[in-house]
């Protein structure tokens, strides 16, 4: 009885989610990391003609690169809005692509639908891992493959997430999203299949602290929606830590803010 009473709301929760991922314009943010979704395809060796589904794609970028390798992509988020942003990108490109509403949690496809399944800096932020691990498992065939990139803890982006934490609580229940960045976690989340983890880093370029602050306070979801819950003063207080942050993470030396931030390049070989 009493793990039911605090076993969290996983509903709403979810509900929560989408209001911070459809909040900003994660767009603005997104489309910088396009780099991490080329590395992954070809770390994964995506090929043309291959059935490649995308897993809490945001604004596509893994998407994109599998679709500019010629294979057949299905993108799903469960944000829609951030799926009509991947929409305008593909047909600027000429890109095709099939877009799908789906939670990452209950994908709406039969088992072994897909050669290859992708998540960048998705997949990670479900609030049921296992659930989401299981998912994306059962519609990859086996000798598939899933292809994932997540922050580490220690990490530019996860250390900016327990700030942020720390200002506004997540949900009581949750685990830590970086959790995914971790070997460990990942060999208990894919247990039984072939786990492959490379350290990567991606460099976040703006051109100046106060321009990162800007971009990131009005356009990323997670912090958009954590300063809109805060009063001025801890808006400030927020606002100083995260830029304290900043400033011990940036890498010295450049005339403009470049903030390394170390990620975990993935290849799981299903069996």
């Amino acid at each position: 009885m009493d793990a039911e009473v605090t076993r969290p709301d996983y509903a709403a929760i979810k509900q929560r989610q989408k209001a911070i991922w459809a909040s900003g314009n994660y767009a603005v943010v997104g489309t910088t990391l396009q780099v991490v979704g080329e590395t992954l395809c070809e770390a994964l060796d995506v090929s043309a003609g291959e059935r490649v589904l995308d897993v809490a794609a945001g604004n596509g970028n893994a998407t994109m690169a599998a679709a500019r390798r010629f294979a057949d992509v299905t993108s799903t988020d469960f944000v829609g809005s951030l799926l009509n942003q991947a929409k305008l990108r593909a047909a600027a490109e000429g890109l095709t692509v099939d877009f799908e509403e789906a939670d990452a949690e209950e994908l709406p496809y039969p088992d072994g639908s897909f050669d290859v399944a992708l998540s960048t800096f998705g997949i990670m932020f479900t609030p049921e891992p296992e659930r989401a691990a299981a998912e994306i498992s059962r519609v990859v065939r086996s000798g598939g493959r899933i292809g994932l990139a997540n922050w580490t803890p220690g990490s530019f982006v996860g250390q900016l997430f327990k700030i942020v934490g720390s200002h506004v609580p997540p949900p009581r229940g949750l685990l830590s999203p970086a959790l995914w960045g971790t070997e460990a976690r990942l060999l208990e989340l894919f247990r039984g299949h072939e786990v492959r983890a490379a350290v990567r880093t991606f460099n976040f370029r703006y051109r100046s602290p106060e321009h990162w602050l800007e971009i990131f306070r009005t356009c990323y979801g997670p912090t958009h929606r954590a300063f809109a819950a805060l009063d001025e003063t801890g808006q400030a207080a927020l606002a100083r830590d995260v830029m304290a942050l900043v400033g011990r993470m940036r890498r010295s030396g450049s005339r403009s803010l470049v903030i390394p931030s170390e990620y975990l390049e993935v290849v799981i070989e299903r069996r």
